[in-house]
C-alpha cells in the first residue's frame, strides 16, 4: 500500500510539473501575441506562429519517424484545419481587444462547448448532472461578462467563438484518436493551418523587422513546448488529475497582464473563472467515469 501511494505521489509531482510548465508557456504565448498585435495583424501572427511551430516540431518527428504521420482520415484533418485557423484568428484578434485574464477566464468554457458538441456530432449521451454542470459554467460566463452592467465587446464575442471552435476541434480529435497516431493529429493540424492562414495573411502582410523576428520565433517555440509538455502531463494520469492544474493559466496570464500591459483583473473575473473552472472539472470527472476520457492529444488543441 505504501509503495502504491509513493508511486502515485511521484507521478502527481510529474503531472504537476509538466502541466504547470505548459500553462506558463501558454500564458507567455498569449502575452507575445498581445504584444505583437500592436504592430502586426493577428492573422499574420497566426501564420508565423504555425511556421515556426512546425520547425520546432522537427526534433519530435525525427525521433518518432515519418511513419507516425500516416492518416486514415485526410479529409477530416482538412476540416479540422479550417476550424482551427478560424478559431486561432478569433483568439489572436480577441486577446488584442480585451484584458488577458478576462479572455483566459472565458476560454475555460471550452469543456462546456465540447460536451454539447460531442452530443451533436458524435451522438454521445449526456445526462442530467453534466447538463447541470454546463448550466453552472454558463452562469460563470455571465459573471465574467456581466451583461447589462458592462459592454459586451467584440473581443468577448471573438473569444467565445474561439472557445466554441476549439471545442469542435476537440471533438474531432476524440474521433481521430482511435485511428491516427498522436504525432499525425498534431502535425497535420499545424501543417494545414500554415497555408490556410497564409492566404488571408497576404492581404494584411507585414514583413517583420528587428526584434519582431525574435518574438515570432519565440512564439512558435513556446507554443510547441507548451503543447508537448501538456501531452506528457495527460499521458501520465487521467484527465481528472490533470485538468485542475490547467487553470494555472489564469494567475500566470494575470501577472503578465499586470506587469506588461498594466491590466488588473477585477474580482468578478476571478469569481466567474472559479465557477467555470468548477463546472469544467466536474464535466471532466463525469467523462472519465463514463469511459469517455479525452485523449492526451486533445490537450494540444486547447490553446492556439
Amino acid at each position: 500500500m505504501f509503495q502504491i501511494a509513493s508511486i502515485s505521489s511521484v507521478v502527481m509531482v510529474r503531472v504537476a510539473y509538466w502541466m504547470v510548465f505548459a500553462c506558463l508557456c501558454f500564458a507567455a504565448m498569449n502575452g507575445i501575441v498581445r504584444h505583437l498585435g500592436e504592430s502586426i495583424e493577428p492573422i499574420v501572427v497566426v501564420f508565423f506562429r504555425c511556421l515556426f511551430g512546425l520547425v520546432a516540431m522537427a526534433p519530435f518527428l525525427l525521433r518518432s519517424g515519418l511513419a507516425s504521420l500516416r492518416t486514415q482520415k485526410p479529409f477530416l484533418h482538412v476540416i479540422r484545419g479550417l476550424v482551427a485557423v478560424v478559431g486561432m484568428c478569433c483568439w489572436f484578434y480577441g486577446i488584442t481587444q480585451m484584458p488577458l485574464a478576462e479572455a483566459v477566464a472565458l476560454s475555460f468554457t471550452t469543456p462546456m462547448f465540447s460536451s454539447v458538441a460531442a452530443v451533436i456530432l458524435l451522438g454521445e449521451v449526456m445526462r442530467r448532472r453534466r447538463w447541470t454542470a454546463i448550466l453552472v459554467g454558463f452562469l460563470g460566463m455571465l459573471i465574467v461578462l456581466r451583461p447589462g452592467f458592462t459592454e459586451f465587446t467584440t473581443g468577448s464575442m471573438l473569444i467565445l467563438i474561439a472557445a466554441l471552435l476549439m471545442a469542435v476541434n476537440q471533438v474531432m480529435v476524440k474521433y481521430l484518436t482511435g485511428k491516427d497516431h498522436p504525432n499525425a493529429i498534431v502535425f497535420w493540424l499545424v501543417f494545414l493551418v500554415l497555408p490556410l492562414s497564409f492566404v488571408p495573411a497576404v492581404t494584411f502582410w507585414h514583413s517583420p523587422i528587428g526584434v519582431e523576428w525574435f518574438w515570432l520565433v519565440g512564439l512558435g517555440l513556446i507554443a510547441t513546448l507548451g503543447h508537448q509538455s501538456m501531452v506528457r502531463s495527460f499521458a501520465l494520469a487521467d484527465a481528472t488529475a490533470v485538468v485542475p492544474f490547467e487553470f494555472m493559466r489564469l494567475p500566470f496570464v494575470a501577472l503578465i497582464g499586470f506587469f506588461a500591459f498594466d491590466e488588473t483583473p477585477d474580482v468578478w473575473t476571478w469569481v466567474g473563472a472559479a465557477v467555470i473552472v468548477s463546472s469544467s472539472i466536474y464535466i471532466t470527472h463525469r467523462e472519465t467515469r463514463q469511459g469517455q476520457n479525452v485523449s492526451p492529444v486533445k490537450s494540444a488543441n486547447l490553446n492556439p
